[in-house]
């Protein structure tokens, strides 16, 4: 269902802003299965999360990722949902390779801001075809921290330093050594800002490259989303000082410089017909 969403003009949107929202991509189905796992996971945290307040209800940020591999849930919304054939069509990509999965939560009256940032850094790959797929669960209005993006920041030839947004990752991006992100929050009105608000099977597709946040979660109920994250055709192995511990050179097969022909780390998700 969600493959055939995409438009052209979802597609020059992608290649203009960065960015595009694709409402109702995902069917409903997989959205409570995502929920199931967001409560599982809050109660049995994983191996991969940052949690600024454990156990509690309210003003806490969790995250939590690479459970494909292990859940039978996420790997299904990987592979089934149409998220992989979002990625490649508005990429022009012939196929898509997935790098992880991210669940992200935000319960009520959440303090902590997600900072502006690009992905790319963080991550072992270089290439222009590289995107997140990121699917609302709960609807959500951006003062509810759905996301924000500084358009047209996918061009800008930039390639920012990591920060870490907790204390679990400040051990392996403080190893990183480059230009910081500009500040974007104090200085809102000199960029091109977008945010978008979402209900619950909503996508919101972006570039690896573009600048992005969002804001605390100052709603009365609970954010949850599910990010998938994947390759395309340019994209190249490339583990740096700094980068994502997830998955590793002592991981993968792949080489530096080449493209991730790892199937087993990094399975395709979508080929184009």
């Amino acid at each position: 269902m969600a493959n055939t969403m995409v438009t052209d003009e979802h597609v020059a949107t992608f290649a203009t802003d960065g960015v595009v929202k694709i409402a109702g991509a995902v069917d409903p189905s997989f959205i409570d299965d995502v929920l199931g796992v967001a409560d599982e996971q809050l109660a049995e945290p994983g191996e991969w999360v940052t949690d600024t307040n454990p156990g509690a209800t309210e003003n806490r940020l969790f995250t939590t990722r690479y459970l494909w591999p292990t859940n039978d849930a996420v790997r299904r919304f990987a592979f089934d949902s149409g998220v992989a054939g979002i990625a490649g069509q508005l990429m022009g990509a012939t196929s898509t390779r997935l790098y992880f999965d991210h669940l992200l939560i935000k319960e009520p009256d959440t303090v902590n801001p997600t900072p502006w940032h690009q992905d790319i850094p963080y991550w072992p790959f270089l290439g222009k075809q590289i995107c997140s797929v990121w699917v609302a669960c709960s609807d959500a209005t951006v003062d509810e921290s759905s996301l924000e993006f500084v358009r047209g920041s996918h061009r800008w030839d930039a390639y920012y330093a990591p920060e870490a947004f907790g204390d679990s990752a400040k051990a392996w991006v403080d190893d990183f050594d480059g230009e910081r992100c500009p500040d974007v929050e104090a200085a809102r009105d000199e960029f091109d800002i977008v945010g978008f608000d979402v209900e619950a099977g909503d996508a919101i597709a972006f570039s690896s490259w573009i600048v992005h946040g969002a804001r605390g979660n100052g709603g009365g109920r609970r954010r949850v989303a599910l990010s998938t994250r994947w390759l395309g055709d340019d994209s190249t192995w490339h583990p740096h000082p700094g980068c994502d511990p997830t998955v590793t050179e002592n991981d993968t097969t792949a080489v530096a410089g080449q493209y991730p022909a790892d199937d087993e780390r990094f399975p395709i998700g979508w080929q184009r017909s």
